[in-house]
């Protein structure tokens, strides 16, 4: 015993790290969700955390026992106010909208907005570092490293100025999903996120999802990259380039794993960390443990929208609580507004319910979600099969996973009525593969050596410890296209080939040229 505790101190004494200082610059809204969780976890591990936020921020407090932040005051922006106006805009178009130009309206909207967005962010980044005063403040602060979401680069324009080590907690970047960014990614089996596609695509599939890269390839290259080219060019000269910038990020902590993403090519520096937020549940509030035992041996259904059920349509709410109605199960439907009229008797309302530890309760029986990657994730850890209703974003995409691993049946939200939204839960109630199959995930999810969030503990340490990880890094993203796809090589051996081909035919016609002339000659 004595010998085993002993190794276990000499391994802590080796791997641990001083108490760190961490920059962290986050995305708001529910990525800080995921963003403040890690940076709970490094609290408690003795580092020092400091918080860049706007003036805006809605989900990022300036004060925490957890971080020191540093506000910038920057009227407008990426607000509350600002996304709610997007996600009204989106329903809009996906509730009136004909379901074949859905996806193409949906996607102009983004379009339109992506530049606007990305002159937001460009706007404050100017901001910081036309500011010489806390620039310096920062350099003093003597940082370990960055951290950062690189869905808007700030982070990695930061880590660039100040020379420090970067490390990503990541699901998206401003071109697209992560791996997209770094590694290789054959277009025959790896789908285009956002699209529905599966990693087994027929001809048509395959024509679809290197059109749907391309289309997206295009906004970054025409749209979105000028933008950043005009800034880069004016702060850092032109050799720095900003996509490169988050190319060479040192670790990227990734918000999934290959329970729910599809096997794909990957790099060294990807660390996989899908579920880090889930936990064992912990016991209900009394009154809602008294609700969910009451349901007796039918057990309960749960329902989360996140905040985004008081924007839908009156129609859709009164629609799925007369579904909920006629069930013999007990519903927990997290829900804000005017009290559905056909609500039934075994349906509880809640402003907010403590989901992990409902779908971790014995007597879970369904789970009604909107597809964020944090509810099917805790939804996988605990094995609970779902009915997914999908609202915008990657939350289709994300329970069309689930779909395909037979874990979930998924209903457009705007078309549902009280049958065929009653029919659906029937059949993931009532059909045992979904709970099969939701419990093999939940099994494949948890065996691993190592939890996800002390994975990405340890990583982020690593860094501290080695002032980066640049043997983990490829410098391929340093190339040229046309190097990378070795297409300089190609045309290089075809031109050799072609020499080669060209010399053996002029050799051949002339030494028949040559024989023709003896004979003739020899003829006279």
């Amino acid at each position: 015993m004595l010998p085993t505790v002993l190794i276990t101190a000499l391994a802590l004494s080796v791997c641990g790290v001083y108490g760190g200082k961490v920059l962290v610059f986050p995305i708001d809204g529910s990525a800080w969700v995921n963003m403040n969780i890690v940076i709970k976890e490094l609290h408690s591990r003795g580092h020092n955390i400091t918080v860049f936020r706007s003036s805006g921020s809605w989900y990022i407090k300036e004060s925490s026992p957890h971080y020191n932040s540093i506000t910038v005051d920057i009227p407008g922006g990426f607000d509350e106010e600002f996304l709610k106006m997007l996600i009204s805009r989106i329903l809009e178009i996906q509730a009136n909208g004909e379901s074949s130009w859905k996806r193409l309206e949906v996607e102009w909207e983004f379009i339109k907005l992506g530049p606007q967005m990305t002159q937001m962010e460009i706007d404050m980044l100017a901001k910081l570092l036309d500011d010489q005063k806390l620039m310096q403040s920062l350099r003093d602060a003597r940082y370990d490293l960055v951290l950062a979401d690189p869905f808007a680069p700030s982070g990695a324009v930061i880590a660039h100025y100040l020379n420090l080590p970067l490390v990503f907690n990541v699901r998206w970047t401003a071109h697209g999903e992560g791996h997209f960014a770094i590694a290789p990614t054959p277009l025959s089996y790896v789908p285009t996120p956002m699209f529905e596609l599966t990693d087994k695509m027929n001809f048509l599939e395959r024509v679809s999802n290197v059109f749907f890269f391309a289309f997206y390839e295009f906004q970054a290259q025409f749209l979105i990259r000028p933008l950043w080219d005009t800034f880069t060019n004016t702060y850092f000269g032109p050799d720095v380039d900003y996509f490169q910038l988050i190319q060479g990020a040192d670790i990227w902590l990734m918000r999934v794993d290959f329970v729910f993403e599809y096997p794909r090519p990957t790099m060294p520096n990807v660390v996989y960390m899908g579920g880090f937020q889930c936990k064992p549940a912990k016991p209900l509030p009394q009154d809602l443990e008294d609700f969910v035992q009451s349901s007796g041996e039918h057990g309960v259904v749960i329902m989360s929208l996140g905040t985004l059920v008081s924007d839908l349509p009156r129609r859709v709410v009164e629609e799925m609580a007369a579904a909920f109605a006629q069930l013999p199960q007990k519903v927990i439907m997290r829900f804000t507004g005017e009290k559905p009229s056909t609500l039934g008797n075994n349906t509880l309302l809640v402003e907010w319910l403590p989901q992990n530890d409902l779908l971790g309760h014995s007597k879970t029986r369904a789970f009604v979600a909107h597809g964020g990657t944090n509810g099917v994730q805790e939804a996988i850890y605990h094995g609970v099969p779902i009915l997914g209703v999908p609202l915008m974003f990657d939350q289709p995409d994300n329970l069309s996973r689930m779909r395909a691993k037979g874990v979930a049946k998924v209903m457009d939200v705007f078309s549902v009525n009280r049958d065929t939204f009653l029919q659906a839960l029937q059949e993931v109630l009532h059909e045992p593969s979904y709970r099969e199959n939701m419990q093999r995930l939940s099994r494949l999810h948890r065996d691993q050596p190592m939890q996800p969030l002390d994975r990405a503990m340890f990583w982020i340490e690593f860094v501290m410890r080695h002032k980066g990880a640049a043997h983990l890094r490829t410098e391929s993203y340093k190339m040229p296209w046309y190097s990378y796809h070795s297409v300089d090589v190609i045309l290089f051996l075809l031109a050799v080939l072609a020499t080669f081909v060209a010399s053996f035919v002029f050799g051949i016609k002339f030494l028949c040229t040559r024989i023709c002339c003896k004979r003739k000659s020899k003829q006279e």
